[in-house]
């Protein structure tokens, strides 16, 4: 029997180690790069650095430089087996619906995008869920009653946020003002931080004296903004408290690294399949950041607040409007 059992385990060891030597994941980013501090950078350091350590198995990481090249990156490594690629945002959508029809036995994953391919995972997530809870506190914090939001590219997902967090601010006060602003109509709206700062800047001079950023690398020119005034900011994507300590109330948390984890892990499970993903507060894929950063600003009965109202919209007791539903903030 010990022969026996001894033999089995090695015939695992074995099976897993093949597994590992097939595996080839990879990423391709959006042209913000992995280093953008927000979403991209959660990929990065949630997923491929984690995987790697867990996992003992590379992944190969493409940056593209402009729009051309992340067709370009897709194909390349698809071409040269790698596979289940992530593809990094909404912007890489029309590339890989397009390399994905090529390379039909390579398996892509698309975050923040659904495309409608045998080949294609897609995976979505309930911004307006952790955007609810950091209106919320936005509204709760706030001294003035007036909030503000400055997002990204003007586009439904964007507004997604907005809507979300409009409704968490009026949840908590129903007489909270929320002042909204988006940065431009191109994807360069998300790389501006001084427009950022001036929207911030002249949201302040209105009354507010909490922002929530939704715009990638545009927020930081917020975060600073809301330094120099000494009023408050809110992060996104990634967990951004520690940028200004002090400065920001909190982040609302996309889990976009522990989607590509996921993916890659399945790939090398072999139980990867393509469909929707709709990810919310209840697969814990959105969240509010508490941390030693932001741990002075938010005191028991703010977190008790908060995570009251997470258990209300998890349980189906709050229920937040999705602004793609109907591209309406009505609610």
């Amino acid at each position: 029997m010990k022969t026996f059992t001894t033999n089995l385990t090695a015939a695992a060891l074995a099976v897993a180690s093949f597994s590992a030597l097939a595996a080839k994941p990879a990423v391709v980013y959006d042209t913000a790069g992995k280093f953008d501090k927000s979403f991209n950078e959660a990929v990065f350091r949630n997923g491929v650095e984690v995987f790697k350590k867990e996992k003992g198995v590379d992944v190969r990481e493409f940056e593209p430089q402009n729009e051309a090249q992340r067709e370009q990156g897709l194909r390349r490594l698809a071409g040269r087996g790698f596979s289940p690629i992530v593809a990094v945002g909404f912007n890489m959508a029309s590339a890989v619906e397009k390399v994905a029809a090529e390379y039909p036995d390579t398996k892509f994953t698309i975050i923040d995008m659904v495309i409608d391919k045998p080949n294609v995972q897609s995976v979505v997530f309930k911004e307006h869920e952790g955007s609810f809870l950091v209106g919320a506190l936005a509204a709760k914090v706030s001294k003035t009653n007036t909030v503000g939001f400055v997002g990204g590219m003007d586009i439904p997902l964007i507004r997604k946020f907005a809507c979300g967090y409009e409704q968490g601010a009026r949840y908590a006060n129903a007489d909270a003002k929320v002042l909204q602003n988006m940065t431009g109509s191109t994807p360069a709206a998300f790389a501006d931080p001084a427009k950022g700062s001036e929207l911030a800047k002249s949201q302040f001079s209105q009354g507010a004296d909490v922002i929530y950023a939704a715009a990638g690398g545009t927020g930081l020119g917020v975060y600073q903004a809301a330094k120099d005034a000494g009023k408050y900011a809110i992060g996104v994507d990634s967990n951004q408290n520690h940028l200004q300590p002090g400065t920001m109330l909190t982040s609302m948390v996309k889990k976009v690294g522990a989607v590509a984890y996921s993916t890659w892990e399945e790939g090398m499970n072999d139980t990867w399949q393509p469909g929707i993903k709709a990810l919310g507060l209840k697969e814990d894929s959105v969240d509010w950041a508490q941390d030693e950063y932001n741990a002075s600003l938010i005191t028991p009965e703010l977190k008790a607040y908060v995570e009251g109202i997470k258990a209300d919209i998890i349980s189906g007791k709050i229920a937040v409007h999705d602004y793609m539903s109907d591209n309406t903030c009505n609610y």
